[in-house]
């Protein structure tokens, strides 16, 4: 059986049954970018962000939730968060659990609402968030190479079992695409982060 699998700049890859799944190699070095905008948005940047809580988990009926699974986050104004604990019983937990982050919040009690200012950060905070942000955007990096290692084994395989070197060489070429794209990406990502944390 011979099967199209795909035309890219007017090159259409043909394979007997010895496909190299592209689009999974895609998806998963998206999935590596997404998890990087995850991590990045967790970095407190001196504005409030709902994401810069999504990391803080609850200790809540016997179990560990994620904040957002026990209280409603609200962003009333940019250097304030708001925490609307729905259970009266768990609000020590939410006020405990945000106390020991690591996020440098200290929440204000006030009733179920807690409220969340955000201080100013100083010059050698900022700095060493960037570097944080460094560290994330190279693990998305690693990740992507990881995958692309794994769509250069795959080629090999398929060269094995008796892929054409014409057919090799279009692979290799669409995978290459796929990363150069997906760590560009990853570098704008950063530097868009890096200029957003030094901004004050």
């Amino acid at each position: 059986m011979v099967a199209a699998i795909g035309a890219k700049n007017g090159v259409t890859v043909m394979a007997e049954d010895l496909e190299i799944d592209l689009d999974d190699l895609e998806r998963r070095m998206d999935g590596a970018l997404n998890a990087l905008k995850g991590e990045f948005a967790s970095l407190r940047t001196g504005r409030a962000s709902a994401a810069m809580v999504d990391p803080v988990q609850v200790e809540a009926y016997g179990t560990h939730m994620p904040l957002n699974q026990c209280a409603t986050i609200n962003v009333p104004e940019s250097r304030m968060l708001t925490v609307n604990v729905w259970d009266k019983g768990l609000i020590g937990a939410v006020e405990k659990a945000l106390r020991t982050s690591g996020l440098g919040i200290n929440p204000v009690v006030e009733g179920t609402l807690m409220r969340l200012p955000i201080p100013e950060l100083n010059e050698e905070r900022r700095r060493e968030l960037t570097k944080v942000a460094g560290q994330y955007a190279e693990g998305a990096r690693v990740a992507i190479r990881n995958v692309r290692r794994d769509g250069m084994d795959q080629i090999k395989k398929a060269s094995a079992e008796g892929m054409s070197e014409d057919e090799q060489k279009l692979y290799h070429d669409e995978i290459q695409e796929l990363t150069d794209n997906a760590i560009n990406r990853v570098d704008e990502a950063l530097t868009t982060k890096q200029e957003e944390i030094m901004q004050v």
